[in-house]
């Protein structure tokens, strides 16, 4: 996965917040399989960033399989502080800045994070970025790696110059366009726009699982893991399931 390389620059359910009791239900339900103590959280946090190189390489095989399906993709908030202490916050201030989204009506302090999903479900890649750049500047690069098409994308993608550069690269690159634009009624088909929105609801289930929206790190190495852990935790999930 690309992840940080886009800084113009969770295994989260137990997510520090409730360790104790995820150790004690694992070690209930599986009584004979588990006759060792468990990790502290800390020392469990710092084994984890040691196999971050297999967790991507475990990322990249799956990503090897061939999903035939069109991709989506979209973005969603990271907020390292309250809304109401955006302006204090110094918490990754060389790289986090302050943005609005739009469909939660707020302005928050922190980054965006980008995924590209296929219809199904699976999560192809991401990218993190600062609040500040624009969701046309990203979407080349996000898709740069993922061989599918088409790929849906909501209004805030909506641009002639980006639909012809991945067109170039053999890339249907479709987006509803403005209700007061020419033949919007016609273009604007409701069953693509229905299968755009599943998207939003595997973000919902990654911040129900992993909380991933309101991450515990304080460093960018600590963020890029909280979302790889996630992601790949989710991403079992999808061939489980």
């Amino acid at each position: 996965m690309q992840g940080f390389e886009c800084f113009c620059f969770n295994l989260d359910a137990i997510s520090g917040r409730n360790w104790d009791e995820v150790t004690a239900k694992v070690l209930s339900i599986y009584p004979k399989f588990l006759r060792i103590q468990g990790l502290e959280r800390s020392r469990f946090y710092r084994r984890v960033h040691y196999l971050m190189p297999l967790l991507q390489l475990i990322c990249l095989y799956f990503n090897q399989l061939d999903f035939d399906e069109l991709v989506i993709i979209d973005s969603f908030p990271v907020l390292l502080c309250q809304p109401v202490r955006n302006h204090q916050a110094k918490v990754l201030n060389e790289v986090a800045n302050i943005g609005y989204c739009a469909s939660k009506n707020m302005w928050f302090y922190g980054f965006k994070i980008y995924l590209a999903v296929t219809e199904s479900g699976y999560i192809l890649d991401y990218l993190v970025t600062p609040v500040s750049v624009h969701d046309i500047q990203v979407a080349e690069e996000l898709l740069d790696a993922i061989p599918y098409s088409p790929v849906l994308a909501d209004l805030g993608y909506l641009s002639k110059e980006l639909k012809k550069r991945l067109e170039a690269k053999g890339i249907d690159f479709l987006t509803p366009i403005r209700k007061n634009m020419k033949g919007a009624a016609e273009h604007n088909n409701p069953a693509i726009l229905a299968i755009r929105r599943t998207i939003e609801t595997r973000i919902s289930v990654l911040n129900a699982l992993f909380n991933i929206e309101h991450p515990l790190a304080r460093s960018l190495a600590g963020l890029q893991l909280e979302i790889e852990r996630a992601i790949l935790v989710y991403n079992l999930g999808f061939f489980i399931n």
